[in-house]
């Protein structure tokens, strides 16, 4: 529509520019001025003659000068007209004929005027008075045909271009997921069937919108269901496990025994992260994973490292002395997630570090392994990303332990920071204070 706008007024413009330049050639053109000098020339041979017979001026009526004119005596009184001549006035003062723009000539006799020889028209003006209205006859077309576009446009705008447009927003809004507005409907435009099957669409679409939301809530509330049900039988799988190993080191049974035990705890174990993982994540796509913080005195810290170093790799400083707003089982979460990546994937020993930074305690848990490039650093946080370097290796992995360990932080108003140095991977946590 804005491009009819455009049009229109681009035309308007062309057609005035026409019109002003038709004024002004017609303005220059000769063709008046030529008549008026022609005059002048018949004018002169009718004076020429009439002086000839200024008493006998019917003589005149022999001569053909293809124009009307008059003779007057000095007082204005007609002496004689042409046959083509219709004015019905007995009398035409040189005044007169120089209001009307009339040619006059005098006529002398021995260098004494006796009376005028007066062409009574005037081509030039009304050649004037036809190039006026031709231009004024031009100029009201042309504001007709400018009154009949702009008509035209506020009827196509009105009953084509607007209903489009509508359509148009209306489908850029449904593709947006907003399937909550109707289309407005105008029973007046021509579309209005067209707008009608849009809109049953659009409920349709929300229809089956709702009911795949509702089914893929069910689904995440099995998962979450059977995530919470395997912890049960994991606990008492590594329960046993414990048991088993404190009898058989008790006994000195051999080590392929105590060793076997120590492998399907270790099984166990990791089945319990991945199945914490994702327990936690699917509570997160349900709106219901909740955390708790709680003041805590900061050597929580110390103590949840001892609790996820079973291999003995990790060496801290010692942890400032500090008040921590935390919920210590998400902690514990995170931790056991770095920590158990570092063992998997660096297989080296970890350094832990703390130190206070401003409202919070960071803390960095370092590897010396092979690091993750620069690229995917802000990737492995996604849910279910796994860096390329791992996807097709034998080490398993679900991709949600980095996710949740971020998730967790910000929910406990912390932040997890990833760096990767030369020599390892470096997992800030910024912890805060209370």
């Amino acid at each position: 529509m804005k491009n009819y706008k455009n049009m229109v007024i681009t035309l308007g413009i062309l057609y005035i520019l026409a019109v002003v330049i038709f004024a002004v050639v017609a303005g220059q053109s000769d063709k008046g001025r030529e008549s008026r000098m022609s005059d002048v020339v018949k004018l002169n041979d009718i004076v020429y003659d009439a002086e000839g017979c200024l008493d006998s001026l019917d003589n005149l009526d022999n001569n053909n000068y293809k124009t009307k004119f008059i003779i007057t005596d000095t007082e204005g009184n007609i002496l004689y007209r042409s046959h083509s001549n219709n004015t019905d006035s007995d009398k035409m003062s040189v005044e007169t004929a120089i209001k009307k723009g009339y040619l006059y000539r005098p006529i002398t006799v021995n260098d004494r005027v006796k009376g005028y020889a007066i062409i009574t028209r005037n081509n030039y003006d009304q050649y004037n008075n036809i190039v006026r209205r031709i231009i004024i006859g031009l100029s009201v077309v042309g504001v007709i045909l400018i009154i009949c576009a702009i008509t035209y446009g506020m009827y196509v705008n009105k009953r084509i271009y607007t209903p489009f447009k509508n359509m148009k927003d209306f489908a850029g809004s449904v593709a947006q997921g907003n399937l909550d507005t109707p289309l407005a409907m105008d029973e007046d435009n021509m579309f209005g069937a067209f707008t009608e099957s849009f809109d049953i669409m659009r409920e349709e679409l929300k229809s089956s919108k709702l009911r795949e939301i509702a089914l893929l809530k069910r689904e995440r509330e099995l998962v979450a269901s059977l995530s919470h049900d395997l912890k049960t039988p994991i606990t008492g799988i590594k329960l046993t496990c414990e048991l088993l190993d404190a009898k058989f080191k008790a006994t000195n049974e051999s080590s392929d025994i105590v060793e076997k035990v120590d492998n399907i705890y270790k099984k166990a174990d990791q089945i319990d992260v991945l199945v914490s993982d994702l327990f936690s994540s699917t509570l997160d796509d349900l709106g219901e994973f909740k955390v708790n913080p709680t003041d805590e005195n900061s050597d929580v810290l110390s103590d949840i490292v001892n609790k996820y170093d079973d291999k003995g790799l990790a060496s801290s400083n010692e942890v400032p002395e500090a008040i921590i707003h935390i919920d210590v089982k998400c902690m514990s979460q995170v931790v056991g997630n770095i920590i158990s990546n570092s063992y998997k994937y660096a297989k080296t020993p970890i350094e832990v570090t703390y130190r206070l930074v401003e409202d919070y305690i960071e803390m960095s848990i370092k590897d010396s392994g092979p690091g993750i490039p620069d690229n995917e650093l802000n990737l492995v946080t996604n849910k279910f990303y796994r860096g390329k370097e791992w996807e097709d290796s034998k080490e398993e992995g679900s991709g949600l332990g980095l996710y949740i360990s971020k998730t967790l932080m910000e929910k406990m108003d912390g932040e997890l920071i990833l760096e990767s140095e030369g020599d390892g991977l470096k997992v800030i946590l910024m912890i805060p204070l209370s």
